[in-house]
């Protein structure tokens, strides 16, 4: 990528990996889809593409969201808060399914019950088998 560093980008706060956490909300409803995570050339390239690239720390690499699934996202604003440690993206969630679970969002469960007993319920159905999505 590129070796000059845009100004915006020192105000940024990258834990000791070079990784900062990013929330995915969409835009128009407010709705927290995800949360993972970027590094300096992810946070860059979505700055510059205007769509969702995340660091995977599973596969070691640039995740561009949807390239597989085809559910990407169109950011709208990039927030930072206000230590510079969290980004922040406003987005526009093509196919309506943010989770690899095929869910709208990956925050489907809700801990309930009795506080001697809570559980986790599951409150989000799944839109499209993820056998169907992911091949």
């Amino acid at each position: 990528m590129n070796t000059l560093t845009p100004s915006w980008l020192e105000d940024i706060a990258f834990d000791a990996a070079g990784l900062i956490p990013a929330i995915a909300q969409d835009a128009d409803s407010g709705t927290v889809l995800m949360v993972a995570w970027m590094n300096r050339d992810a946070l860059l390239e979505t700055a510059s593409s205007g769509r969702a690239v995340y660091w995977s720390r599973s596969r070691g690499k640039l995740w561009r969201k949807g390239e597989e699934s085809g559910h990407h996202q169109v950011v709208r604003e990039i927030r930072l808060d206000c230590d510079g440690d969290v980004i922040l993206l406003k987005v526009e969630q093509v196919g309506g399914i943010a989770c690899h679970t095929g869910r709208p969002n990956c925050f489907f469960r809700r801990l309930e019950g009795a506080s001697d007993a809570p559980a986790w319920k599951v409150t989000d159905p799944v839109l499209k088998d993820p056998e169907l999505i992911y091949k």
